[in-house]
């Protein structure tokens, strides 16, 4: 049964940082693709950060180019999410995402919140 937990998350000042992780279990971590993606109030859920194949490319969203970094430690089945300079509008709940690479099946952890508040 595939699990994602997510951890990390916090209030934080504008222009401070966080890195979130995501602790994945139940399924071969090295043939799914990982990805972040958040939501935020009143808003639809939106692609932050992914890697187009396992351990490969990575993907942002423009918002976040710069400032976001994804990286995964396979030994670890975890995923992080490092945010530098984080602004007011990056406050979300943020989810990781698995997919395994042969279907478009996709798997969800609960989430964990991020605001960004002075």
């Amino acid at each position: 049964q595939v699990q994602l937990v997510e951890s990390g998350g916090g209030l934080v000042q504008p222009g401070g940082s966080l890195t979130l992780s995501c602790a994945a279990s139940g399924f071969t971590f090295g043939n799914y693709y990982m990805s972040w993606y958040r939501q935020a109030p009143g808003k639809e859920r939106e692609l932050v950060a992914s890697e187009r194949r396992p351990g490969g490319v990575t993907n942002y969203a423009d918002s976040v180019k710069g400032r976001f970094t994804i990286s995964r430690d396979n030994a670890k089945s975890t995923i992080y999410l490092q945010m530098n300079s984080l602004k007011l509008e990056d406050t979300a709940v943020y989810y990781c995402n698995a997919r395994p690479v042969w279907a478009a099946i996709d798997y969800w952890g609960k989430g964990t919140l991020v605001t960004v508040s002075s």
